[in-house]
């Protein structure tokens, strides 16, 4: 079953631009708990460090897999406590869509409409791992793709200098 979901300049018109979500993927999944059992035993909170990043590959025409990169790391007084790393992917046929509007819908959009599966994954997997829940606050993948494109420019202009 394909989630069809209209292009944010979509009309009505049969060649209108548009995509759909075609199904997701757990790609690979690494979860470390090195201290186990004894690092669940303690009811002191734990230093937290989160990461994501998004990437894309085109498969055909008009399929993307679009991937979010996440990973976690949870430490108690410099001791590791977890280390887990998960790509999580979606499978997107895109229509019609502009050339120049591409980079902004698969590195904002779509990474947008499976980040929740990858953030439940995500939780699921570190309380399976004997911890509660890591609750990942949503992401603003707009504000990330604008932050990526700056410093992209920013090495390629000190590139350019050297």
């Amino acid at each position: 079953m394909a989630d069809e979901t209209p292009a944010p300049a979509a009309n009505a018109t049969q060649g209108a631009p548009g995509y759909s979500l075609l199904s997701q993927y757990i790609r690979d999944l690494s979860f470390e708990n090195p201290g186990a059992p004894a690092s669940v035993m303690s009811g002191v909170q734990p230093q937290f460090n989160v990461g994501i990043n998004v990437g894309v590959k085109k498969q055909t025409d008009d399929i993307y897999a679009v991937e979010i990169t996440l990973s976690a790391k949870a430490e108690r007084d410099s001791a590791l406590l977890f280390n887990v790393e998960m790509v999580y992917g979606g499978v997107f046929r895109l229509r019609n869509v502009p050339e120049q509007l591409l980079p902004q819908l698969l590195m904002i959009e779509c990474p947008r409409l499976i980040f929740p599966f990858a953030r439940h994954a995500l939780a699921q997997t570190v309380q399976i791992g004997g911890f509660p829940p890591l609750l990942m606050e949503p992401v603003d993948f707009q504000q990330l793709y604008v932050q990526n494109l700056k410093n992209l420019q920013a090495q390629q202009a000190a590139g350019a200098a050297n």
